[in-house]
């Protein structure tokens, strides 16, 4: 009886731990007339948070095909972080893209578009087309 009920608990649990939802923030690149920016600065503030804060890498995922000259959003995963350092990290994240978007080529270079305050989930992920994981392991 004993093991039926482990077998069951151990099911169940297993179950309950696999439905959790991941929760991403959206990060938009664009095009005026010469191609979309660099994900140098948002990478380089990845790696440097990660640092900073002994985790494991983020999960990257990339949408591309959203225009004729290379549109593309990328997704990062966040639930590894505590309620604190999400706050911290989209500061950080809002600050890296603020410099970037101010150092641009105002009539070539594209912009970067990010909205701290939307949070997609898994489910808003499935349905979406040309997703491909960008980056799976630490960004060096």
């Amino acid at each position: 009886m004993k093991k039926i009920l482990l077998t069951i608990g151990l099911f169940c649990s297993a179950f309950f731990f696999s439905q959790k939802s991941m929760s991403y923030v959206q990060i938009s690149y664009g095009s005026i007339c010469c191609g979309t920016p660099s994900t140098k600065p948002v990478t380089d503030y990845l790696k440097k948070f990660e640092k900073s804060n002994q985790l494991k890498a983020f999960e990257i995922l990339r949408q591309g095909g959203l225009g004729r000259e290379g549109e593309f959003n990328l997704y990062i995963g966040i639930d590894g972080l505590g309620k604190k350092q999400k706050t911290t990290f989209k500061k950080g994240l809002q600050s890296a893209i603020a410099l970037q978007n101010k150092k641009r080529k105002q009539d070539s270079d594209g912009t970067v578009s990010f909205d701290s305050a939307v949070t997609l989930y898994k489910s808003d992920l499935t349905n979406i087309k040309n997703l491909t994981i960008y980056k799976n392991k630490r960004i060096k």
